[in-house]
Order: C-alpha cells, then structure tokens, then sequence
C-alpha cells in the first residue's frame, strides 16, 4: 500500500445529521481508493468498507458496459427555497433524491419541499423520496399517499420502513414502488428482500457492500432493478460507485452519485460532478495538496479505526495490509 491521507471535509449543509465528512485516501498498484465507514459502524461491520478499498486500490475495477452514468440530484431534508435552488443547479440533473422523514420537521415541511423541487425539475423529471427506514407501517402508508400527490408522481420510495417484512407489507398497501437500501447494506441476509418480493427496486453502496465485484454478483443473485448510489464519498470513493454503475448490465434507473455536490471541497483536480446529468466513467487522481486534511486527533483515531478492521479480518482468516503504519 503507498500513500495514505486523512481527510476532513466540511457538508453544505447537514445530512443525516452530519456536519463533516472525513475519511482516508489510500493509494496501491491500481490507484487511489477511498475508506470512510460512518463512525457508529463498527469494525466487523467496517470490514467491507475496507474490502471496496483494497479492491479498488490494489486491483481495480471490471470493464465498463458504458461511457457515462445518469444521476439524480440528492435534496436534503431543506427549505424550499434552497431545494428549488439545489435543483436547478445540479448540472442538468432530470432525477431528484428528496430527503423525507427529517426529526423535528412536519409533513406539510416534506411537501412543501416536494412541491419546491417538482417545480424546479419540471412535469417530465422523476422524483424519488428517501426515508431512512423512519418510519412505521401506517405512517409510510399514510405519507406516501400525501407525498405522492406533493410531488406529482414518486418513482419510488426508498426504504420507507425498517424491516423486510415491513417492506413486503407496504409493498402491497401502496402504488408507490419500493426501493431496499439499508435492507441490503446493513442486513445479514440480503437476499432476503428478494424473497420476501419486499422491493422493486434496490439500493447498492460499493463500501458497504465490500467491493464492485461483490456487488455486481449481489446484482445478479437479487434479479432486480438495481441503483447504485453513494456513502457520502470524496470523488475518489464516487469513482468506485460510477465503475460499478457502468459495468452493469442494464442501468434503469438514474443513480444516487451525485454527492460531491454536498461537500464544500474534494480532494481531486476535477470532481465528478454531472455534466447533462451525467457522470463520466474515469478515475480522478488525487491532488495532495488539494486534500483538507484532518487534525492529528482525527487522523490518529482513523489509524485506530484501520487496526481495529484489521484485527477483526484476521481474527476472521482474511489477510490484511498494515495501511494504519503509513497514515
């Protein structure tokens, strides 16, 4: 493994009740890769963030099937003034992400938000709400009904509610289609979705998933629609998200990569930012010098946190490098 840097970047505004984003940048034989669990994610669970990393770093990413990737604009849990101002400019986005379910905010907060961007991304763009398992059965079914006519037609609602058989109940009490996320991401079994018929769409995250490889097999086991979507990344960990939207088979949907824009720096010469509403397919490289690093505190608690991952994947057979001795 060769360089590595600890980074610490400041949010637009807050999502999902972060402020920062920080992380590591590692460098190996296939380029620059990107470890950054969330920080109430612990070692075993961060064990495939680490997984992605090393793949990306140490042996890079399938063959691409396409050029670019379509994104959707992500709104967080906003005003409608700056949800209508996050829309338009979002580089041509015609899919928008609104954050929904936000503590201390109303539903007449998440339809005026809805409204906001269905004017701003007009009567053809789709709009899809995200809830962050928040809710109960009876509420997602009451407030899909309302935020489907706020919005004039939702394209999905992603993770509604916590569990999967939850999921499959909804499914079946609402029009409004269903996407899995935080049932695959953070499920012992994902594939339980699938059986349960609890979604028709699911959500793939490279990093907590442990790899492009092991999401494009995860893709083909579920056999449904997929949509590839970010962890709040630097471009360095987004490149790895438009490599696996670009080597699937079929891409239906815009995907969830267009988070760079929540930051208010990267770490790269160009960020992937969309064009037309679109990614490129390419991998930036790191700019040192362009890096907000993290204090030493931060870092030494990242070099802690890469001992820990360690520890627990050789505890568990897998072998390991020492990345935490060059931070």
């Amino acid at each position: 493994m060769g360089d590595v840097l600890v980074y610490d970047i400041p949010l637009r505004t807050r999502f999902r009740g972060l402020l920062r984003r920080d992380g590591v940048l590692l460098r190996g034989d296939a380029g620059w890769a990107e470890f950054s669990p969330f920080w109430d994610y612990d070692a075993a669970e961060s064990s495939a963030w680490w997984r992605a990393a090393r793949e990306a770093a140490d042996e890079g990413w399938p063959a691409a099937v396409r050029d670019s990737v379509p994104v959707n604009v992500t709104v967080p849990a906003v005003g409608p003034e700056l949800a209508h101002r996050i829309v338009t400019g979002s580089g041509g986005c015609r899919t928008a992400k609104v954050k929904v379910a936000e503590r201390g905010q109303s539903v007449d907060d998440e339809i005026a938000r809805l409204e906001a961007v269905r004017d701003a991304i007009g009567p053809d763009g789709a709009i899809r709400v995200d809830a962050n398992a928040a809710w109960d059965l009876e509420t997602a079914v009451e407030r899909l009904a309302l935020l489907d006519r706020a919005a004039g037609g939702l394209e999905y609602a992603e993770q509604p509610v916590p569990a999967v058989d939850e999921l499959a109940r909804l499914r079946r009490r609402t029009h409004v289609p269903i996407a899995a996320d935080e049932s695959i991401r953070r499920a012992q079994d994902p594939l339980a979705v699938a059986r349960a018929e609890a979604a028709d769409v699911v959500v793939l995250k490279v990093q907590p998933l442990g790899g492009v490889r092991a999401c494009l097999e995860l893709a083909e086991r579920i056999g449904l629609p997929v949509v590839v979507s970010s962890a709040l990344e630097t471009s360095v960990g987004l490149a790895a998200g438009v490599a696996l939207a670009a080597a699937l088979p079929d891409l239906p949907y815009a995907c969830g990569l267009a988070t760079a824009q929540l930051l208010t720096a990267d770490v790269v010469a160009e960020p992937l930012l969309p064009v037309d509403g679109a990614l490129p397919v390419r991998r930036p490289d790191v700019v040192a010098a362009r890096v907000p690093t993290a204090d030493d505190d931060l870092a030494a608690q990242w070099v802690a946190r890469i001992g820990a991952v360690e520890h627990h994947l050789r505890a568990d057979g897998d072998g390991v490098d020492h990345a935490r001795d060059q931070a």
